[in-house]
């Protein structure tokens, strides 16, 4: 719904410029159809390519808000182009055209104001420009994946507030499982296997993730102590297989009726669970702490007895960077995608790659100021680098199309055709980039912190895209065509 009133808003304002101008309606109205088309129908296509990448996201939920939007923005486009000057051609338009029509014929101060004062000082402009998006866009290096899933809720929701309570005060609420075959039938007796898996036990409780760890050779060292009178010199493991064998049967007998030890040993006892609860850890951390684990394993333990670590922290962990990595890969190619398409469009390879700078820039910054304000990226954040892609584009497009239509039909300077595009697009592009913001700064509001962080990045990157097309590229405009020009 965000997307289409962008579509929307270039159309009217081109058409009531013209009317302010003395062009009759429908004249009007098809002249603005006839410049605004173009930049319309790319920055729709870009948008789709956009939302189309969320399909190489890990996980179904991604994949339909990418499709679904994709269609309705197509849909806005038709309606847009179609309808829209329909109905515009048959209500009558004089209090809109009356409105604001002083400041139309002088044009926007303030606009004017930045134009000026970016042709003036393009050089220092661009300069700066580039070293803030290059200080910023580093830091987006320093972000940390992290997928916490209790932090997915806010602190409103009863359940966060639940499991804040169990971390501080009982336990952690993240947990590793592993399954320590022997690779026989009857074999978790033997006094071998038990020993290994108290070393396993001991290694873990030295790491500082850690605060609690469920083995089966703590059962064995409990029970041969009970059977020695409590004896703390008899809470070791058995010394022989036969030993361990009737402990585990007396223990299996000893529990309340109705009870077996199926969630911690297999039916034909050669395997048990071995279970590690963490603390409050981050992605990275959690996949490290298995991967140290594993290593242990291979290094010390038999090769039967070598288990991977599951769960679904781990689970969300490997998510999150997997998403990283599809994201970026998809991003890539939806970049050279509508690279080709800009090319092609603005019929200028010239122009098509300087508009990639501004188009990729935003993100890049956007990651930086992310660093600055949390410092992680969750499964939601990490989407965001498709989504935006296609969004930014929108301003980008409409002031270059602008720019070159000065250029080549009007004959205007460069410094004129900057000019002349604030003046015709200027406007257009802040109030679509203030609904954009507004839109979706709403999902700021939810409680689920998957929509709450992606609204957020997603509309710092559509501020930080406004600013970089109000600075960054009228300066490479005129820097790169003032060069040809006195050359």
């Amino acid at each position: 719904m965000t997307l289409a009133i962008a579509d929307s808003i270039h159309l009217l304002v081109t058409m009531l410029q013209l009317i302010r101008k003395g062009m009759p309606k429908r004249e009007a109205i098809v002249e603005s159809i006839r410049i605004n088309f173009m930049p319309v129908f790319i920055t729709s296509i870009t948008t789709i390519i956009g939302f189309l990448t969320l399909n190489f996201a890990e996980g179904a939920p991604f994949h339909d808000l990418g499709n679904m939007t994709a269609i309705g923005v197509a849909g806005a486009f038709i309606f847009s182009i179609f309808l829209l000057p329909a109905i515009a051609a048959i209500l009558p338009l004089k209090s809109l055209v009356n409105f604001g029509s002083k400041d139309s014929k002088e044009g926007s101060p303030l606009l004017d104001k930045l134009a000026n004062f970016v042709i003036a000082k393009y050089k220092p402009v661009l300069i700066v420009s580039i070293i803030a998006v290059l200080g910023i866009s580093y830091l987006s290096l320093k972000n940390e994946l992290n997928n916490q899933f209790v932090e997915f809720f806010d602190e409103s929701v009863t359940f966060r507030t639940d499991t804040d309570y169990i971390a501080e005060n009982l336990t952690g609420i993240y947990n590793v499982e592993y399954s320590l075959g022997t690779g026989e039938a009857d074999g978790i007796s033997s006094p071998a296997y038990l020993k290994k898996m108290d070393e396993f036990e001991k290694w873990f409780k030295t790491q500082p993730e850690v605060t609690h760890v469920n083995a089966f050779s703590e059962v064995m060292k409990r029970v041969n102590a009970s059977m020695h009178g409590d004896d703390r010199a008899y809470y070791k493991i058995p010394n022989t297989k036969e030993e361990a064998a009737q402990f585990l049967l007396l223990y299996e007998m000893s529990l309340p009726y109705g009870l077996d030890l199926n969630n911690q040993i297999n039916v034909d006892k050669s395997e048990t669970r071995f279970t590690v609860t963490t603390k409050n850890v981050s992605s990275n951390e959690m996949m490290a702490l298995t991967e140290k684990a594993e290593e242990w394993l291979r290094i010390n333990a038999p090769e039967k007895m070598f288990s991977y670590g599951i769960s679904t922290t781990l689970m969300f962990s490997h998510i999150t960077e997997t998403n990283m990595t599809s994201m970026l890969q998809s991003g890539f190619g939806a970049l050279i995608l509508i690279s080709l398409i800009l090319i092609f469009a603005l019929r200028s390879f010239k122009y098509g790659l300087i508009s990639l700078i501004p188009n990729v820039a935003p993100i890049a910054v956007a990651f930086g100021f992310w660093y600055l304000i949390k410092g992680e990226i969750d499964m939601s954040v990490a989407v965001v680098l498709g989504m935006t892609l296609g969004i930014v584009v929108d301003d980008t497009i409409h002031l270059l199309a602008k720019y070159i239509r000065a250029r080549k039909e009007m004959g205007k300077s460069p410094e004129d055709a900057i000019r002349y595009a604030f003046q015709t697009v200027g406007r257009a592009i802040i109030v679509t980039t203030v609904v954009l913001t507004i839109g979706f700064s709403v999902l700021m509001q939810s409680a689920f912190g998957l929509n709450a962080n992606m609204g957020k990045m997603t509309a710092i990157t559509i501020v930080v895209a406004l600013i970089l097309d109000l600075l960054l590229l009228p300066a490479l405009l005129l820097t790169i065509d003032k060069t040809r020009a006195k050359k």
